[in-house]
C-alpha cells in the first residue's frame, strides 16, 4: 500500500484508466465478433455495415491507447478482408 500522497493518487489514476479502457476494448471485442458472426453466416450487407463500427470502435480503442495501432490495424485489416471475401 502506498504510503506517498503522489503514489495515492497514481493508484487512484491508475484504477480508473484501468477500467475505462477495459470499457472501450469489451466495445471494440463485441463489434468485432458481431462482424464475424455476419460473415459466417453470409451476410454481405450487414458485414458492411457492422465492419464500420468495428473499424470505428477499434480506432478510438487505439486513440485512447487501451490497444496499441499494429493490433488495430491489423484486426481491421482482418476483418476487411473477411467482408470483402463474401
Amino acid at each position: 500500500m502506498p504510503n506517498i500522497k503522489s503514489a495515492k493518487k497514481r493508484v487512484r489514476v491508475n484504477d480508473d484508466a484501468r477500467s475505462l479502457n477495459a470499457a472501450f476494448k469489451s466495445d471494440m471485442r463485441t463489434a468485432v465478433k458481431r462482424v464475424e458472426k455476419l460473415v459466417n453466416s453470409n451476410d454481405a450487407e450487414g458485414a458492411k455495415d457492422a465492419l464500420q463500427t468495428a473499424v470505428k470502435k477499434v480506432d478510438k480503442a487505439v486513440q485512447r491507447g487501451a490497444l496499441h495501432k499494429n493490433n488495430g490495424n491489423r484486426t481491421k485489416s482482418r476483418l476487411t478482408k473477411q467482408v470483402n471475401a463474401l
